[in-house]
């Protein structure tokens, strides 16, 4: 019996470190130019449907479908604004589920050094703006992110079994991520407000977006290497970076061929083909495969 025991152990302890050492690998399969977005400033799929996001003339919403290996505009367009003004001019981040309040990120600088910044999460009524094509009478709530260091990018992350909405700094300096919850969130003024943050961790520099990975409960801090250029994907055990406090990374993956700036990406429905978006006018768009 001790034989069989000590045994099965063995194999649990082995099948534990070789999760623990699994690798994950990206390629880069192909890049595509989508215009009339400015800058993409990031994707989200939801259940099929593709919106990618920018700041044109207004910040603004596209809709696409994966027609083959490409994307196809199906002629759906969606203005972040109110009463004809901009008001989510600078999109960083769509914080969606399904069940629970959608939430959308601005990230504003208030001076060329980037020392200033101010963060805002709106609160989303995200089926009336996909039906009446702006935010007049789909805007519940204006959050100002006081909390942050710099900027705001809203991601659903699930910890504990409870969906959160976390965020993240992009600078170089005390990054963190933030978990905030997202029933006192919806009806904040501010995120330093009691009851909104639910836990925080540091993490490395120059994240523009953030995206959860349900099936394998891990968040992918999409970033860049440097300042606004080169691409990074860093894989990260979100349950240990907020037991320890600090990012515990699974795989950090440089994609040295990419010079530009990288802005957001989402896997299509598995953890195998995704897309990553740039603010490049052209060659913006960029299938992915990654392997576990």
């Amino acid at each position: 019996m001790k034989k069989l025991f000590f045994t099965s152990i063995t194999i649990l302890c082995l099948g534990f470190f070789a999760f623990l050492n699994k690798t994950v690998d990206m390629t880069i399969a192909r890049t595509i130019t989508i215009d009339s977005l400015g800058a993409c400033q990031g994707i989200s799929y939801q259940n099929g449907r593709i919106f990618l996001y920018g700041d044109r003339e207004v910040g603004i919403i596209r809709e696409f479908k994966l027609v083959g290996d490409s994307l196809t505009y199906i002629n759906k367009e969606y203005k972040l604004t109110q009463d004809g003004q901009d008001v989510i001019n600078h999109p960083t981040g769509i914080a969606y589920n399904g069940t629970g309040p959608t939430f959308m990120g601005n990230s504003i600088r208030l001076n060329k050094e980037g020392t200033k910044w101010r963060a805002v999460i709106y609160c989303i009524n995200w089926k009336g703006l996909l039906k009446t094509g702006t935010l007049d009478g789909n805007l519940m709530n204006t959050i100002d992110d006081d909390a942050c260091i710099q900027g705001t990018r809203p991601e659903y992350v699930k910890y504990n079994n409870k969906w959160y909405v976390a965020t993240a700094d992009y600078g170089n300096n005390g990054n963190e991520i933030r978990l905030y919850d997202p029933e006192v969130l919806r009806a904040a003024s501010k995120t330093s407000e009691k009851g909104v943050l639910y836990k925080k961790f540091t993490c490395t520099a120059w994240v523009q977006n953030l995206h959860w990975i349900a099936s394998k409960n891990t968040l992918v801090l999409i970033q860049n290497q440097k300042e606004g250029r080169m691409w990074r994907f860093t894989y990260i055990d979100l349950k240990k970076s907020i037991e320890t406090g600090t990012q515990q990374v699974i795989r950090e993956i440089n994609i040295d061929g990419k010079q530009d700036e990288l802005e957001g990406f989402s896997f299509l429905g598995d953890a195998g083909k995704g897309i990553a978006v740039s603010s490049s006018r052209k060659n913006n768009v960029t299938f992915t495969n990654t392997s576990w």
